[in-house]
């Protein structure tokens, strides 16, 4: 079937080939360049969950100030990455299983209703742009390039969440995708590109956005997060 969609950029995020090297970028401040440090070096497991960020040792790293380096951390707190401890310092964040699973719970209930009202008003735009996310996740799988197949991977829910037509609910959607994230960064045995099956109930979900069929939305999407809670608890 011919492929009728405009491509647009990657929605929400950068694509994997705009990864910056550490050096003196331009645009690019000192704490850009420890923020983006730091980060890949979770995606590329360099650190590990639960490790100690000094700030000495990281500013020295990077040979800059303790200023740039605690606005990185700050960032990455934001973004659930980092846990700050006032008095003791940064490290790594840390779930536990049963931390990721609550979260599932929370994100099924919440993904559910916001399929069952994107089904009846998604848009063809909105359509496409999921056509989109679900080219990338493929390249993602092909390339075993797990930041990318977060990044998409978030982008694909976020859409159906924001094609609701509930602010509200999307913004509760963002939320808790940022949660989920997060965790399944940091818990590794969670993610196999082998045999996970995201990429094909991707596809499904679309097919039955774009018959706008109600009842098959909310089918797949609950045996969608199912299968992921299923995948955490072995």
């Amino acid at each position: 079937m011919r492929n009728n969609c405009i491509y647009l950029l990657p929605y929400g995020k950068s694509s994997g080939d705009d990864k910056m090297a550490r050096g003196n970028t331009p645009g690019k401040t000192s704490a850009d360049h420890v923020y983006e440090g730091i980060r890949r070096g979770i995606f590329d497991k360099t650190l590990k969950s639960g490790q100690r960020l000094p700030e000495i040792s990281i500013a020295k790293e990077y040979n800059v100030s303790r200023t740039p380096v605690r606005e990185a951390l700050r960032r990455l707190e934001n973004e659930g990455l980092v846990q700050i401890v006032p008095g003791w310092g940064a490290c790594l964040a840390s779930p536990t299983k049963q931390e990721i699973i609550d979260t599932y719970e929370v994100r099924g209930s919440l993904e559910v209703m916001a399929i069952q009202k994107a089904a009846r008003i998604i848009t063809p735009l909105q359509l496409c742009m999921l056509q989109e996310q679900i080219d990338n996740e493929r390249k993602a799988f092909e390339e075993k390039d797990l930041e990318l197949y977060m990044n998409v991977n978030d982008a694909f829910h976020q859409i159906i969440a924001e094609s609701s037509g509930n602010s509200t609910l999307a913004g509760y959607v963002k939320n808790i995708l940022s949660r989920t994230y997060v965790q399944t960064i940091f818990f590794e045995s969670f993610f196999n590109f082998a045999d996970n099956p995201s990429l094909e109930e991707h596809i499904r979900l679309l097919e039955a956005l774009k018959e706008h069929d109600e009842e098959k939305c909310v089918s797949l999407m609950k045996e969608h997060i199912r299968l992921a809670m299923e995948a955490l608890r072995q």
